[in-house]
């Protein structure tokens, strides 16, 4: 009756795992896809930008090695090499991607996909095509949002996207509005390669919407290593000068400006919805995002929405565990992961990762919780790295005694955090964390001495 069990459009983190999981299960799946297959994630987000930090990591570690005892004579780094090594990693994890597409006997449909009527989806690339499906999901992500501030479209201002593809070129002087992920990742790669960095955010303290210690404490690292930092400071326009853009906001009641030669717009992302839907074909909407139920399942029967297009979190992981939840759903299958358990990393210096609720949620809240809190300046590993300040925080239920959340900052924060988030999902108390002997000298020795503490507290 239809051409396909399943048609997904789009090929990002949720869109191409959940059409992979939809093959496993033994729906006939199609994905379509206008661009190159891994979304926004693999080619202008996530992994991009972590192979270039990757790359000013080395350079920066290697400019401290004397202090090692490790010395190398003029260095230097060549930036377009660093943009090709980060498309080298782009392209094989796309290439991997393809592959399992055809081992799994997904179908992928080059194109832009409209839903043009119920169970229908009009693919327009080199020619129009019409499939049917008994299902669709909608995955197209979301791009750079650009506020309507005077000025924001000036040569010389770019978003994520125009960077990542290395349209701006080498310059010596960047300002970056907004004090996010997006915008301190880029203020971290910028900064080890000696760029005068100038961060603008307009809320009281960089990552705002993460715990309020580890915002300031990234201030003071990065306002060490030289990058000027702004909080509280609402842009107001920018104007072209002699020497690339100023940037005019206020702070305090004060006007004040900064200057660079290239502005990085990253205050967020929009969801991407042009051209998704034909005429006479709608859903209902949230603002700008897809309205869906508890089963991603949209207004119009049949039609799913997952990722940054529905979701108001926007992050890779969160797209690749709801579509693979929406199509257990299609497919009568039970899934048990908690989806309101969601894990957040920052790959500055040293990586940041949290999940749960923070004690300011608690509080909020009105949830009795106790607190504890183990220093990195004490662990060895982080002393023989020669690491930044740091630390490991722990929230947990003050009666029932289970961890609730958790904020790191340290060196492989984010390979860590899964742990906790697993202890909090199973209902674990740091009793029972406890019962696990850690290797020394590691990182996570540090959570061995926060969960003692807090143990020590909840008794």
């Amino acid at each position: 009756m239809f051409d396909f069990d399943l048609i997904v459009i789009g090929a990002g983190p949720g869109g191409y795992e959940a059409a992979l999981h939809a093959a496993k299960l033994g729906l006939k799946t199609a994905v379509v896809e206008r661009r190159e297959v891994g979304g926004t994630c693999l080619n202008r987000g996530c992994i991009p930008t972590k192979a270039l930090l990757h790359a000013s990591t080395v350079y920066e570690e290697t400019k401290n090695g004397p202090a090692l005892g490790v010395t190398a004579d003029n260095l230097s780094y060549d930036l377009p090499a660093m943009f090709a090594y980060k498309q080298q990693v782009v392209e094989k994890l796309r290439s991997g991607i393809e592959s399992l597409f055809k081992a799994a006997k997904v179908t992928l449909l080059r194109g832009t996909g409209t839903l043009t009527a119920p169970n229908t989806v009009t693919v327009a690339g080199e020619n129009e095509s019409v499939y049917t499906a008994q299902n669709i999901l909608l995955a197209t992500g979301s791009v750079p949002a650009r506020p309507p501030i005077p000025g924001l479209d000036l040569p010389g201002v770019m978003t994520s996207d125009e960077l990542l593809s290395g349209e701006g070129g080498d310059f010596s002087s960047l300002v970056i509005i907004g004090g996010g992920v997006i915008g301190m990742e880029f203020a971290t790669f910028y900064n080890d390669l000696g760029v005068d960095v100038t961060v603008v955010e307009g809320l009281d303290r960089l990552l705002p919407n993460m715990d309020r210690e580890l915002g300031q404490n990234l201030a003071m690292i990065m306002k060490k290593r030289g990058v000027q930092v702004f909080t509280g400071a609402m842009v107001k326009n920018l104007e072209a000068v002699e020497g690339g853009l100023q940037v005019n906001f206020e702070t305090k009641g004060k006007l004040q400006s900064v200057t660079g030669e290239k502005v990085l717009c990253a205050i967020g992302r929009s969801p991407y919805t042009a051209g998704l839907f034909g005429e006479g074909v709608s859903v209902e909407m949230d603002r700008r995002r897809i309205k869906v139920n508890e089963r991603f399942e949209t207004s119009l029967p049949g039609v799913y929405a997952i990722g940054d297009v529905s979701s108001p979190v926007q992050l890779a992981h969160v797209a690749t565990a709801q579509g693979i939840y929406a199509v257990d759903e299609i497919a009568g299958r039970a899934n048990d992961m908690d989806l309101s358990l969601v894990p957040g990393c920052v790959y500055v210096r040293p990586e940041i990762a949290a999940v749960g609720l923070t004690e300011a949620d608690a509080k909020a809240g009105e949830i009795p919780v106790k607190t504890a809190k183990a220093l990195m300046s004490a662990n060895g590993r982080t002393v023989i790295l020669n690491g930044d300040r740091g630390f490991m925080k722990l929230v947990a239920h003050a009666e029932t005694k289970k961890l609730l959340g958790a904020q790191l900052m340290c060196t492989n924060a984010s390979d860590m955090i899964s742990q906790l988030s697993e202890a909090i999902a199973n209902g674990q108390t740091p009793a029972d964390l406890l019962r696990a002997m850690r290797p020394h000298p590691t990182f996570e020795e540090a959570l061995t001495a926060a969960l003692e503490e807090l143990d020590s507290k909840l008794s």
